[in-house]
């Protein structure tokens, strides 16, 4: 469907979706924040669509709140209200949503993401940066708690607990260079090659069967917070066992022992 602040281009099994307020920098406003609610909540049933690719139109990816118009009604006249908490919750959700969706999600970084930009980025699954992108954590610095939107739970777990105090505490930038050596970006590349570095990865992640992807991001969120290995391994058992059972599991078996590409059918 046509949405009002991002765009959505699908080719064969990927979204691409694009922050589409290049001229505010692509700072989040009510409607980006029902738009973004509508489409991840979407993906949630969508078989079509295998992977997702979120970047930012123009010169930033997301310059974090406009605080001009967060809060406000959208186009249709809703006034957001999100789990009892107002504007705060209802965007917060959308982290939640990123999270839930069993597509695994590439940011492509560029220039500046901020406060919950930032958040965008930590909520996704990989990220690559390219060399113009600078980060922070940048509630702090207009008198809010750093703990916002996903921060306080993704950055520890990305980076460690003393970076991610360093830059909570702190909303200093990260660059590129540093959100590599951190852990925090997979990659860092010349601007004009970060779409092309990430067709890489979705060759590699479209090679593997539906089931396996999915359960693959779902099992990764889930032993992130496994109270024990054994914890772990029982998503892991589990997983496997439903995998195992499909036709996609007897075709790759099979493709490698003919030593062929397999041809996945999502059955």
């Amino acid at each position: 469907m046509d949405y009002e602040t991002i765009k959505v281009e699908t080719r064969d099994a990927v979204d691409y979706l694009t922050l589409n307020r290049p001229e505010a920098l692509n700072s989040i406003n009510s409607q980006m924040v029902t738009d973004l609610r509508d489409y991840f909540r979407g993906l949630m049933e969508n078989t079509d669509t295998r992977v997702v690719v979120m970047q930012g139109e123009g010169r930033a990816f997301c310059a974090g709140l406009d605080i001009k118009q967060a809060g406000t009604a959208d186009s249709s006249g809703h006034k957001p209200v999100g789990q009892g908490w107002g504007f705060q919750g209802y965007l917060a959700e959308v982290y939640i949503l990123m999270r839930r969706c069993p597509q695994p999600i590439i940011s492509l970084i560029q220039g500046p993401a901020c406060g919950g930009g930032f958040a965008f980025v930590l909520a996704s699954d990989v990220r690559i940066a390219a060399d113009n992108a600078r980060m922070n954590a940048a509630f702090i610095r207009i008198g809010l708690s750093a703990c916002d939107m996903g921060t306080s739970y993704f950055l520890p777990r990305l980076v460690g607990t003393s970076v991610a105090s360093e830059l909570m505490l702190t909303g200093k930038f990260i660059n590129a260079e540093r959100a590599l050596n951190t852990g925090l970006v997979s990659e860092v590349v010349p601007l004009d090659q970060l779409k092309s570095t990430a067709d890489s990865y979705l060759r590699d992640m479209l090679t593997t069967s539906p089931m396996g992807l999915r359960l693959t991001k779902e099992g990764l969120n889930m032993a992130v917070d496994a109270s024990s290995l054994e914890s772990a391994m029982a998503i892991e058992n589990r997983n496997q066992i439903l995998c195992s059972r499909t036709d996609d599991a007897k075709e790759g078996m099979q493709a490698f022992l003919e030593k062929r590409d397999p041809v996945y059918t999502g059955r």
